[in-house]
């Protein structure tokens, strides 16, 4: 089964990246996977096969099926207006 990764979502993976991070946000789509480094900013590419193995944890994702998300936007929303007014 092949995982659907979206921009902007921040994995950890098993393995720690000679920096120390473990932490990698996605920046590219595609059959190889753009990952950048959150401690070192190192940009790498790894095939998605590789990096289906490789993922222990969804650390976040910009999902916009998360009802939390939503109910978290909606409240700031609310919060902004409610202040204006």
């Amino acid at each position: 089964m092949v995982t659907q990764y979206a921009l902007g979502w921040v994995l950890r993976l098993r393995k720690r990246h000679p920096c120390g991070g473990t932490d990698w946000e996605v920046v590219r789509l595609g059959a190889d996977i753009g990952l950048l480094c959150l401690n070192c900013k190192r940009r790498i590419l790894m095939p998605r096969s590789a990096l289906d193995r490789r993922v222990k944890t969804v650390v976040s994702s910009d999902s916009d099926d998360d009802p939390d998300r939503v109910l978290r936007t909606r409240s700031r929303c609310v919060d902004t207006q409610t202040v204006e007014n």
